[in-house]
């Protein structure tokens, strides 16, 4: 009698589950943070100007790891790195559901902010990796996981708002879910320890070592001038559909729903728009779909319409950030994770800059045309990416 023999699961499958995996769980320990601010927010007393400044405390942190991160990674490797720092980040997690004072927070939202973009970094090499080995691009689906797990973590949060689950508790879960997941992938990850080396260049002038790195000083302005766009939808969508749209409470959250859906839906199809029309394409569809989005968002303020202009804006800026992060991650002139942080080191300026901005272009003349600057932030992605060399 014939035994039925299966078929053992491809390496390079394995390779994706288990880095997806560790997207899914860095997605995870993020939005619990962000479901539990406001029940943070009323147990140490703070009103909205105060938690402003103390949210400023985690910016603060990933900025820190930046020049860290890229370091540690060609010294010991990203999964080593990966593994640490993600324990690091659920373990910072519940130093904030244990926060008694306002210093205790601002001092764990700075490490929480850096073990957050150290498992940023270090994640992002691993998907490199991941994505070395297969014929087609599949970054953008991993950042589609993350979303996922936003979606997720925000679920679970409700719950334990609606359950009266304190923080700690509701952030142990998490650490246990966390550790489980990490030990259970860890084996399965790419192991690049002494792998990581950056192409040493000593011999060239100033002008030929620039024009190495302008590649990727082009690719850091795209996610800039994207991640403005990303970051104005965080933190100013509600408020325009309750400002500019003047939407009923019920559907002043609409807007930015929309937009989440979209831009999680667009990255698990990026990655085949990328294999079929090329970078280069990609990246100027999703700054003509960003610009279109709020061009209807601002001339065109009504609760439909603007929610079908997020919705294009969700789509646009989906894959941009993903297929940047995967194109700095071939270069030829230094190793992922060193080529990574100083694309999030320009990139990652537009998320925590353009909020601001837009807040000051408000004051001086209304939010509504603060979003045309947006605008032109989508057309620049445009433009930058036409001029780029990118593979088509």
């Amino acid at each position: 009698m014939e035994t039925a023999i299966r078929p053992a699961i491809a390496p390079r499958t394995i390779l994706r589950i288990a880095v997806g995996a560790m997207f899914f769980m860095a997605g995870l320990c993020f939005a619990s943070w962000a479901s539990r601010i406001a029940t943070v927010q009323a147990k140490l007393g703070l009103n909205d100007a105060a938690l402003g400044a103390v949210l400023f405390s985690l910016p603060i942190g990933l900025m820190l790891s930046l020049p860290f991160s890229g370091w540690i990674i060609t010294k010991i490797g990203s999964k080593r790195v990966l593994l640490g720092a993600i324990l690091a980040y659920a373990i910072f997690l519940i130093g904030l559901g244990l926060a008694h004072t306002t210093i205790e927070l601002v001092l764990c939202l700075v490490c929480f902010g850096f073990a957050g973009n150290t498992v940023n970094i270090s994640v992002n090499t691993q998907a490199v990796a991941a994505e070395g080995v297969h014929d087609k691009p599949i970054m953008a689906s991993f950042h589609g996981l993350w979303s996922l797990a936003g979606f997720t973590g925000a679920g679970i949060g409700t719950f334990m708002i609606g359950h009266r689950v304190n923080p700690f508790h509701h952030f142990i879960i998490i650490l246990s879910i966390t550790a489980v997941v990490s030990l259970l992938v860890s084996r399965y990850l790419y192991d690049d320890y002494g792998s990581a080396k950056t192409t040493e260049t000593p011999s060239l002038s100033l002008r030929q070592r620039l024009s190495l790195i302008f590649p990727l000083l082009t690719l850091g302005s795209i996610a800039f001038c994207s991640l403005i766009c990303e970051g104005a939808m965080f933190d100013w969508s509600v408020i325009y559909f309750k400002k500019v749209v003047q939407a009923p409470i019920a559907l002043q959250g609409l807007g930015f729903t929309a937009f989440m859906f979209t831009m999680a839906g667009g990255r698990f199809v990026a990655d085949f728009f990328a294999h079929r029309f090329g970078l280069k394409r990609t990246l100027q569809v999703s700054g003509t779909l960003t610009v279109t989005g709020l061009l209807v968002a601002v001339s065109f303020p009504h609760v439909y319409t603007a929610m079908a202009g997020f919705m294009l804006i969700g789509i646009g800026v989906s894959s941009v950030v993903p297929m940047v992060y995967s194109a700095a991650g071939k270069s030829k002139t230094m190793s992922p994770g060193v080529a990574l942080a100083a694309v999030s080191t320009v990139g990652f300026a537009g998320f925590f800059v353009g909020p601001p901005v837009i807040g000051f272009i408000a004051g001086l003349a209304t939010l509504r045309a603060s979003f045309l600057f947006v605008a032109v932030m989508g057309i620049s992605v445009v433009v930058l990416s036409s001029r780029a060399k990118l593979e088509s």
